[in-house]
């Protein structure tokens, strides 16, 4: 495999991930604890790394929504 493909599956198992966590926070409301994190800059990009996933699940939950195939109870 090459070095981009090895890098695209790096960033969609990545994206997957923070995706889980967004449903877990939407779900249960647990979060991680950001606070606990020193460096600013690394925070920042662990914020926006967290909001990937939102974005991601916000995006999943609208077509599934409008899809003909799912309905909600």
């Amino acid at each position: 495999m090459t070095f981009i493909g090895k890098a695209i599956h790096f960033s969609v198992d990545l994206t997957l991930v923070s995706l889980c966590l967004a449903g877990v926070k939407r779900n249960t409301g647990l979060t991680p604890k950001l606070d606990s994190i020193e460096d600013t800059h690394i925070r920042g990009y662990v914020h926006k790394y967290l909001n990937i996933g939102e974005s991601c699940y916000d995006y999943t939950v609208a077509s599934l929504g409008s899809s003909r195939y799912f309905a909600r109870k």
